[in-house]
């Protein structure tokens, strides 16, 4: 399976279209907030609320059910400053989560700790890292799963 997750595009369109049409084959579309755009305009993707998501009704986080996997997905504005990996792993725990995806920082980020996946696909709209807006593509297999950062 082939989930496309995306972050703060903060109300840019064009790119929700561009993904969606390059990756036809994908399974699923996962934003992690600051979407900043209308439930009803992109409901093929699954997304949670941001901080810069004032007039949404997104929730605040969500538990995506893919195979095997459970995702918790949140924006990470609501996890502790210090220890945000360790606050973003007890969450998904909690939710009988394997996969944890945020998004806030505007920073990419994979990381397996404690047998939970972190990935933060970083910024579609700017990057906080030099490293240029970003997205990330998780795939899951029966053999198992792998994450990787794309570039725009």
């Amino acid at each position: 399976m082939k989930i496309i997750i995306v972050s703060d595009s903060h109300g840019k369109r064009d790119v929700l279209y561009d993904l969606l049409e390059e990756h036809q084959d994908a399974d699923a579309f996962l934003h992690c907030g600051d979407i900043e755009l209308a439930e009803n305009e992109f409901p093929m993707y699954q997304t949670v609320t941001g901080n810069n998501d004032f007039f949404t009704d997104y929730p605040l986080e969500k538990v995506i059910e893919i195979g095997n996997h459970r995702i918790y997905m949140t924006h990470g504005h609501i996890l502790h400053i210090r220890n945000r990996h360790d606050h973003l792993i007890k969450k998904a725990k909690e939710h009988g989560c394997d996969i944890a995806c945020y998004g806030h920082s505007h920073i990419s980020v994979i990381e397996e700790k404690d047998g939970v996946l972190i990935i933060n696909p970083g910024s579609l709209w700017r990057s906080r890292d030099g490293k240029g807006p970003s997205y990330a593509i998780l795939n899951i297999s029966e053999t198992g799963m792998g994450a990787q950062i794309k570039f725009l």
